[in-house]
Parts: C-alpha cells; sequence; structure tokens
C-alpha cells in the first residue's frame, strides 16, 4: 500500500479543502506538522516535513498544494530521504502579486530537477501562479505539467469538494510510478 503524505500550503488544508476531504476518506494518506500553518517558517517547515518523510514505512508519494509545492522542492534539494514521487497542484510564483508577506522564507526555490518522478497539475487561471510559471518550474524541475483549465487556485474557494478529477489524477500518478 502506498503511503502519501499530504503537503498543504499556508493555512493548511481547511475541512472543506480536497486535502482534507481526501485524508477523511483514505488512511494512507497523513498530512506533515510544522509548528505554524500560519505563519510559514522554512526551517521550521522543511524539520517537520522531513521528519514526516523519515517516519514513513517506503517512499513515500507527496501530494503538494500551492506553498506546499515549494517547500517539497527546497526538500528535495536538501534531504537524502528517498521518495517515490510528486504530486504538486497549483504551484504559486513566489515574486507574484498575490505571494502571501507572511511566506516570505519560500520566496527563492531552487531550480534542481526533482530526484523523483514528479507532475505539475495547474488552473489557466490561478490567481497565485500563471501557467507560464508552472510550465517554467516544470522545465526546472524535470516535472510533466498539466493544465486542467480554469478552476482557480485548486483550492476549497474553487468549489471543488473531494475533487474526484484530481484524485484520478493521483491515481494514474500513481499507477504509472509502478512501471
Amino acid at each position: 500500500m502506498t503511503e502519501i503524505i499530504l503537503v498543504p500550503g499556508i493555512n493548511g488544508s481547511g475541512p472543506a479543502h480536497w486535502q482534507s476531504l481526501w485524508a477523511a476518506e483514505d488512511a494512507t494518506m497523513r498530512p506533515f506538522q510544522p509548528r505554524d500553518w500560519d505563519h510559514p517558517e522554512l526551517d521550521d517547515w522543511l524539520g517537520a516535513f522531513d521528519a514526516a518523510v523519515a517516519a514513513s514505512n517506503a517512499p513515500p508519494v507527496l501530494v503538494a498544494h500551492s506553498l506546499g509545492c515549494l517547500l517539497v522542492a527546497f526538500w528535495q534539494a536538501r534531504s537524502a530521504h528517498p521518495v517515490a514521487g510528486a504530486f504538486l497542484v497549483a504551484v504559486p510564483d513566489p515574486v507574484g502579486s498575490k505571494f502571501p508577506a507572511a511566506a516570505v522564507s519560500f520566496t527563492a526555490p531552487p531550480g534542481d530537477s526533482f530526484r523523483c518522478p514528479a507532475l505539475i497539475v495547474g488552473s489557466s487561471d490561478d490567481p497565485y501562479g500563471t501557467p507560464d510559471y508552472a510550465r517554467q518550474r516544470a522545465a526546472q524541475w524535470g516535472c510533466g505539467y498539466l493544465d486542467i483549465g480554469a478552476k482557480g487556485h485548486l483550492n476549497a474557494k474553487s468549489g471543488l469538494g473531494a475533487w474526484p478529477e484530481g484524485r484520478a489524477l493521483l491515481t494514474a500518478f500513481i499507477a504509472g510510478l509502478a512501471h
């Protein structure tokens, strides 16, 4: 059974966010837990995330949203712990006008290629990151890229609910890791 670590963005994933809904229905999914979701500090988040990966029984699949995607980029450039893959949703542009000031320690993510298979899933009208930015990151990180159309920031405010389309994409991504 594949272990999945959920990597929420700033403020965590509230109860209506697809990450929370997925975790409620699937015991193989668990979020990492930094000290403070609302005032993210890169070192705190890196430490908590590294501990979550280290506690896995096998290399996990990472399912990140927004600021969590940048955390995965920082982490994979620094940690030796193996992961099976990274499913990155709504990568934000850290120099974009909507990037939260509270996340200033995340503003210079590394451009190193990921050491695992990875897919960026984006929206054509994400206010936090343009498709061009997501494609640029996909090229730098050696990731695939999929634009799923105009769906906002792919969060609870996007009205996705349990986001069955995203769950199907994740299932296909994990199935592809086995080959």
